[in-house]
């Protein structure tokens, strides 16, 4: 079964789920979670999407699996920066050091990264489709919830005049079913330095085979350890071939320990 989660606090998650309802013949069950019914329905190879609303935002959703025990659960969310710039976005949560916003210290969720390759695909294509200027990114790894399942965020950014976009909330709708259809395995790397909307590991995974699970930021690497790398690594659905580096978005000064940390993971090392 694969679960998508909408926060009911959360408006670019309520537009895009209402988008959901409207496009992909969802059927309202006889179940209900937090006092909302559970939505359904069966992707082309019969398996199971139920869409639910919880009443708590988003990187609070710590509690979702003692609910439910999804193969994948893809959380619609808003996104939000100081820029204002329009975005699609898709991560994977759980905290790389504190957990300043929801999930666990230093646990992060698995990364599905096929299926977050395919929303990021579905993303640019169905933008280009609807004319919308808009950027389409992976983000790093970042807040809450962590959780022991492949967990996915697909996001709709970056201001409110984007979270009411319902043009755009009907791409990152379009690009979640995708998302949860995906039978593909692409070959994928654990991708590290670079801003938290990293361009350059953006375009190689809309541009080659490649797929990023979790991605470990410029700000993020003086504070991780060997032990949180391999967590990276272990926790991904795919097998991590290699290791990716942004060379030129990592410090100076983290670049020498950090390559004596890589050294002891016994992977390939590919800088970009």
């Amino acid at each position: 079964m694969i679960l998508i989660v909408a926060s009911k606090k959360d408006t670019a998650a309520i537009n895009i789920a209402h988008q959901l309802l409207a496009h992909h013949s969802f059927d309202k069950s006889s179940k209900g979670f937090q006092g909302e019914p559970v939505y359904f329905k069966k992707t082309w190879n019969d398996e199971a999407v139920n869409l639910v609303f919880i009443e708590e935002e988003a990187v609070n959703a710590q509690f979702i699996t003692d609910a439910f025990t999804p193969r994948l659960l893809i959380f619609l969310s808003r996104h939000h920066s100081e820029s204002g710039i329009p975005t699609l976005s898709v991560h994977t949560p759980g905290n790389l050091v504190g957990a300043d916003l929801g999930g666990l210290p230093r646990k992060i969720s698995i990364s599905p990264a096929s299926a977050m390759k395919e929303a990021l695909k579905a993303m640019k294509i169905f933008r280009e489709e609807m004319d919308l200027d808009y950027e389409v990114s992976y983000e790093c790894t970042h807040h809450g919830p962590s959780l022991d399942a492949p967990a996915m965020f697909v996001e709709l950014g970056s201001s409110p005049a984007q979270w009411n976009d319902m043009k755009a909330a009907k791409v990152v709708a379009d690009a979640a079913m995708v998302a949860a259809s995906n039978e593909k395995s692409y070959p994928t790397a654990l991708g590290i330095g670079g801003p938290h909307y990293n361009r350059k590991f953006t375009r190689m995974a809309l541009e080659n085979d490649i797929a990023f699970g979790h991605i470990i930021p410029k700000y993020a690497i003086s504070k991780i350890d060997i032990e949180m790398m391999r967590q990276c690594i272990d926790k991904t659905v795919e097998h991590v071939e290699k290791i990716v580096l942004d060379w030129k978005g990592i410090k100076g000064e983290d670049k020498y320990r950090l390559i004596n940390t890589l050294n002891k993971i016994h992977l390939p090392i590919e800088k970009i």
